[in-house]
């Protein structure tokens, strides 16, 4: 008979894990996977280009019905969990029904940071986190309406595409001295901020927001030196929050996240969770592919074979604002490394490679990313590049022609 297997959370890291686990145990577990937003599980990554009208929806959903239904699964969408019993092994759906386990996971994710501003509960304030999100944007971003996004980080500049590709008018207001400052350093966030003024998005730098302007909807935002940006649209795009009321009212161990060891166990060894919720070794990762590496180990584990979980390389190979950047790994320079510059203004290009001791230990890129992945490798693989060092800030055809060739 089939072990219960309860997946609480119906976003990526839950797909995946789904994906992976019964590719190699299929039947051993009858898994029922429980989502609190309405719809099937979708690619948050491509939210911008939803926003953007780029794609319809159904481009977003990352498994149709059928994959779930083939697999055995039983989806219960729609539904949020609203209390784990440890001791019974259950857990309880808002309604009051109960789903029963032998193994639990817990996939929820994070929720969207709202900056606590006087007139941020006015209508025209949101964020930017999810489907309805996006929806509530789209009803506010007609042509010509003018949009402020607070916060110049990954999500944030999303935003900021998708509504200039709506047709609004767009600012970005950051509290730091550049842009996506976690992903890129100074020349390089530089060379995108340049960009994305080209693309008409006004950006502001070293901006504390201080307060929404407006009566009965928003009018502007006010920053704390004085300025004032009209607004008809603000889109609060400062962070996330990893979610773990659920794994707090179960009493598991919590920090900034639902504490994880390297088998992806919580503080009971029968409940684990994985992705944006999950704090591994003091570490809450907010991208998708530590999140996919997690589930990898997760399936190993829940199908019986050896597995553990040692930490993720950050790395962020993306296209921001019609922008191709890169970076990965000690990309700022620890004291003691050596950097590696090639400029091209021509073509607004920018590569940064950071060398430590005969190893790559971190890259930059702007512009140019063809060899994203190269570089990332070599990074992965702490590989020797004595002989390659001469060719390797101008990519891996010229560094490797024979690979190349091949």
């Amino acid at each position: 008979m089939s072990e219960p297997l309860v997946i609480v959370g119906n976003g990526m890291a839950a797909t995946r894990l789904v994906d992976e686990l019964t590719t190699l145990v299929p039947g051993r577990y009858a898994i029922a996977v429980v989502g609190e937003e309405p719809s099937l599980a979708y690619n948050r990554v491509l939210l911008s280009s939803l926003l953007a009208r780029e794609i319809d929806e159904d481009a977003v959903t990352l498994k149709k019905a059928e994959w779930w239904r083939d697999r055995g699964v039983t989806l219960v969408y729609g539904r949020r969990a609203v209390e784990i019993d440890t001791k019974a092994k259950a857990v309880r759906l808002r309604g009051g029904s109960k789903l029963n386990y032998s193994k639990l996971v817990l996939a929820i994710g994070s929720e969207a940071v709202r900056l606590p501003l006087p007139g941020a509960d006015l209508p025209g304030v949101v964020t930017f986190r999810d489907k309805s999100d996006v929806e509530a944007i789209l009803s506010r971003a007609r042509t010509g309406a003018r949009a402020v996004v607070i916060g110049g980080g990954l999500l944030g500049l999303e935003a900021a595409y998708g509504l200039m590709k709506a047709g609004a008018e767009v600012s970005v207001v950051h509290l730091m001295d550049r842009l996506m400052e976690r992903q890129l350093d100074c020349e390089a966030a530089g060379l995108l901020k340049a960009a994305l003024e080209e693309r008409g998005i006004q950006v502001v730098l070293n901006a504390e927001s201080e307060a929404v302007q407006g009566r009965r909807k928003v009018a502007g935002l006010r920053l704390k030196d004085g300025r004032n940006i009209p607004a008809d649209l603000i889109v609060m795009a400062v962070g996330i929050r990893p979610n773990v009321r659920l794994a707090r009212g179960a009493d598991l161990s919590v920090n900034r996240g639902i504490v994880v060891g390297d088998d992806l166990a919580t503080s009971d060894p029968d409940v684990y969770a994985l992705g944006e919720c999950a704090e591994h070794r003091g570490t809450c990762y907010g991208l998708v592919e530590p999140a996919y590496e997690q589930a990898r180990t997760l399936a190993r584990a829940l199908a019986g074979k050896p597995a553990s979980y040692e930490g993720s390389l950050l790395s962020t190979n993306l296209k921001v604002s019609g922008v191709n950047v890169f970076s990965a790994g000690d990309f700022l320079g620890a004291p003691g490394t050596e950097p590696i510059v090639l400029r091209d203004p021509g073509r607004k290009s920018y590569r940064k490679l950071v060398v430590n001791e005969d190893r790559l230990t971190g890259a930059v890129l702007v512009g140019d990313t063809a060899d994203a992945l190269w570089y990332l490798d070599l990074i992965r693989s702490g590989a020797p590049i004595g002989a390659l060092r001469e060719d390797l800030v101008f990519g891996r055809a010229f560094a490797e022609p024979q690979a190349c060739a091949a």
